[in-house]
């Protein structure tokens, strides 16, 4: 199953000092995170994912970013089909973390 999560909810999880913190799963590709990204993210591009999920948690929660939210609505699918515990998709991407929590953030 994945939960969508709002940019403002992932800023509150974030900051709480006493909840246990996800891994922040970029799937954009390496410009685009050049470009602009969350601190802390793990970067893996979306078509890399098969590949690579071995390399992911599965009992830690996974916020799958990407631009607008589409490609890792898609990665948190995939990784909950593969046994991922805690996966999570984060509605709006960087655009909606830009918008509403971050507006220092460039956008594209």
């Amino acid at each position: 199953m994945v939960t969508p999560l709002s940019a403002e909810d992932l800023a509150a999880w974030l900051a709480d000092g006493g909840r246990a913190a996800p891994l922040l799963l970029d799937v954009r590709e390496p410009w685009e995170v050049e470009h602009c990204a969350l601190a802390g993210i793990t970067p893996v591009p979306m078509a890399e994912i098969p590949a690579r999920a071995h390399e992911l948690p599965a009992q830690q929660a996974v916020v799958c970013i990407c631009h607008h939210g589409m490609r890792s609505q898609r990665v948190a699918m995939f990784l909950a089909q593969q046994g991922f515990e805690s996966v999570y998709n984060l509605t709006g991407g960087v655009d909606a973390w830009a918008q509403r929590v971050d507006p220092a953030m460039p956008r594209y």
